[in-house]
């Protein structure tokens, strides 16, 4: 229910509404009317505190911007222990000077106050504050406020005015070495890529990703840019710390998502005291990578009924803190305090639950810039969307457009708008020349000589004839190698090269159109058709003719009234019918406890994925063989769910293997279709073992609990290997809490 606020009285503020209304402080309709100020997104909507219409929305804020600060941070909208840690990097002394202030005379000082005297105020704003004063500002008033306050990262310029960074993005499908390393020499050739060398990996196992940093490691160390750029692999913060263990040196900045309630960290096997710990332990020169955005929390079922935008607040908020940690570890270690520690944005990653459209993306991307930099933050954004979204790919530009001169410290970046390996879209190498060129923005000007030694750019800034070349990237990589071949020959082994990369579903833009900041035609004819693809694959259903085909299939489905509603509301995809229920039940009668292994099919993002030939059925075949050879006793059906996410496995786990007092493991392989898009039509398996007593508490499984094999196709995980590392991880990790890194929760 959507809420309704006809009218104020005059000079009333949002306590003396809930006064007037109540007849005393209540909490829900006190969340109510802070929510109802937002602009409105439907992930506020699904929680119940989104304004009915725009009088509500304005009667809101004109409540919100009388309402004295000191008032709003004595009524927390809800409390828990992150809550309490925020405040530690909040400065009292400063929020003296301000306490007595209404929200509208902060949002008037934030936009008109000398811009020294606003960076002054910063340290004295809490979280919650800082988001209502948010709520309070127009689009403009929000680029305006983020083109005043800038936070540039110690020794550099990544972060100040009239800058615009870029945190390369080299993904690929199956960790594959070779395709990361391309994809830097690739953004490099266009002067693109000076924050950091971020991959998102798709295996959350320490060899991997210690093969992944080792490969970023190594481009860094042959260029000699250790001491200039980070690297780093957005696995588990916990996974990252064993990697620096087992091979010290080669890991840069450390990576972590972070939710905006105790809660919702947990679902990311997160807590305050892992945090702390190793924000003690960052006493070098790089510090911590944060990803943040809008509707995690909620989407996660962890709202407390309170908006995103405190719970997004409240997530910079433990940025500020953690940050203020490192500072102190290097101080405690002999250095001098110089925080290497940024957060990014990541808004328009979860899908249509959150908000849908472009105009929204835009709205969202303001909110947090301007949030960041007031907690003293510095901020990137992933400015991104996903194919069950209204946001298309020539939206995308236009979003880059409205939202630079709010002064991004920096956008991510990849050969074309379209990610390999996460399936969803976002910012071009391509796109940062555009902007950079329209608005006059550089990058940190150390990587700059470093383009300008590399040739790619020349002694006036403007591109040379290397511009868009990656083999010429290659050559000089090979020359810091000690290469002594001919510029021919190493071009030659280059261009081998890269036909692999392609050939193995990794784009990589060479050249380019018209003018440089276009794509090569025949590149851009091919990601508009990966595109098209992904929205047919979005809106496919599983045939019945597939399903009839799996041995032992038994037919669930979820509360999905139809395909559409199973998009647009993914809860309904996360448990089961009551007929379905009833069936589970039912097995669970008849195996009588002969079986502690499940094997669960969804159709997920896109049923394409499970019906294409050489997908499913080789994988199946084969993780039975190999689950049976170690042990495990595989019950003969496979459960087929109609719209199903990856919590209706976990009902699946809880109504089938649910038993107090049993400590015995019980394994569920879920199998469901990824986000389309990115053409190898995937599918992964998300791996829960815990014990039957465990199952048995109903929310007690969740994605902390769960480990993760994406990217499961014919053209990148071959479906064969996938089983039997899912049968490697299912016998080694019993027990097993490592996170979940990517996929479709």
């Amino acid at each position: 229910m959507n809420v309704r606020i006809p009218d104020v009285l005059p000079h009333e503020d949002v306590l003396d509404y809930v006064q007037r209304l109540r007849g005393g402080f209540d909490a829900r309709l006190y969340q109510q009317v802070l929510g109802a100020a937002n602009a409105f997104k439907e992930g506020d909507e699904a929680i119940g505190v989104a304004a009915a219409d725009e009088e509500s929305r304005r009667n809101a804020r004109t409540l919100l911007s009388r309402t004295r600060l000191d008032d709003l941070h004595a009524h927390p909208p809800f409390e828990d222990r992150l809550y309490v840690f925020n405040l530690e990097a909040w400065d009292a002394a400063r929020w003296k000077r301000v306490a007595d202030w209404t929200l509208g005379r902060l949002k008037g000082f934030l936009l008109t106050a000398p811009e020294p005297q606003v960076h002054d105020a910063l340290d004295g704003l809490p979280s919650d504050v800082i988001a209502c004063v948010v709520k309070l500002m127009s689009d403009a008033e929000l680029k305006t406020v983020g083109g005043r306050i800038f936070h540039p990262l110690p020794g550099s310029r990544v972060g100040a005015k009239g800058y615009l960074g870029a945190r390369l993005q080299p993904n690929s499908p199956t960790d594959h070495p070779e395709e990361i390393r391309w994809q830097v020499f690739n953004g490099w050739s266009f002067a693109v890529g000076d924050v950091v060398l971020g991959t998102n990996p798709v295996s959350s196992d320490v060899t991997s990703v210690a093969a992944v940093e080792s490969a970023l490691h190594d481009v860094l160390v042959t260029f000699g840019l250790e001491e200039v750029i980070p690297h780093c692999v957005l696995a588990h913060i916990d996974v990252q710390a064993q990697v620096e263990a087992m091979r010290p040196g080669t890991t840069g900045i450390w990576f972590q998502s972070l939710g905006g309630n105790e809660a919702a960290n947990r679902t990311f096997d997160v807590t305050l005291e892992k945090m702390v710990a190793h924000a003690a332990a960052r006493t070098g020169r790089w510090g911590l990578y944060f990803e943040t955005g809008q509707g995690a929390d909620a989407t996660n079922g962890h709202h407390h009924g309170t908006d995103m935008l405190i719970h997004e607040s409240r997530k910079y908020g433990f940025a500020r803190a953690l940050k203020r940690r490192v500072a102190l570890a290097q101080v405690g270690a002999g250095r001098d305090a110089a925080p290497w520690v940024h957060v990014n944005d990541v808004a328009g990653f979860i899908g249509p639950e959150v908000f849908r459209t472009r105009e929204q993306l835009v709205r969202c991307c303001l909110e947090d810039i301007v949030m960041g930099k007031l907690h003293g933050l510095t901020l990137g954004l992933d400015v991104c969307s996903t194919l069950h979204m209204d946001v298309t790919l020539d939206d995308l530009g236009w979003c880059q457009e409205q939202l630079a001169e709010a002064g991004p410290a920096y956008l991510m970046a990849l050969p074309t708008r379209n990610d390999p390996m996460l399936s969803y879209l976002t910012t071009s190498f391509q796109d940062h020349v555009r902007l950079r060129e329209r608005y006059g923005l550089k990058v940190d000007d150390r990587m700059w000589a470093f383009f300008q030694r590399l040739g790619v750019i020349d002694a006036d800034g403007r591109p040379t004839k290397h511009f868009g070349d990656p083999a010429h990237v290659y050559v000089h990589y090979r020359r810091h190698k000690g290469d002594t071949r001919t510029e021919a020959e190493l071009r030659v082994e280059a261009e081998a090269k890269m036909a692999e990369v392609r050939a193995r579903g990794v784009p990589l833009a060479v050249g380019h159109g018209e003018a440089p900041w276009t794509l090569e035609p025949s590149l851009e004819r091919e990601v508009r058709g990966l595109y098209d693809d992904g929205k047919v694959g979005l809106w496919s259903e599983l045939s019945d003719a597939a399903v009839e085909a799996l041995p032992g299939a038994v037919r669930l489905r979820t509360r999905s009234e139809d395909r559409r509603d199973y998009i647009l509301h993914p809860p309904s995809g996360e448990s089961l019918d009551e007929s379905s229920e009833a069936t589970v039940r039912a097995l669970r009668e008849r195996h009588a406890g002969r079986y502690d292994a499940q094997v669960v099919v969804s159709d997920g993002l896109d049923p394409r994925s499970l019906m294409d030939e050489g997908h499913l059925t080789p994988f199946l075949a084969r993780l039975r063989a190999e689950l049976e050879a170690t042990g495990w006793r595989v019950a003969p059906e496979v459960l087929v769910v109609k719209h199903g996410r990856v919590r209706a496995g976990y009902q699946v786990g809880h109504l089938l293997f649910g038993a107090e007092g049993d400590l015995r493991p019980r394994a569920l392989v879920h199998v469901i279709g990824e986000r389309p898009g990115s053409g190898h039509h995937a599918f992964s398996a998300y791996l829960t073992v815990p014990d039957a007593d465990t199952w048995a508490k109903p929310g007690a499984v969740d994605h902390d609990r769960t480990r993760l094999i994406a990217g499961i196709s014919d053209t990148s995980i071959r479906p064969e290997d996938a089983a039997v590392e899912s049968a490697r991880i299912l016998a080694e990790t019993r027990t097993s809490t490592a996170p979940v890194v990517s996929g479709v929760a």
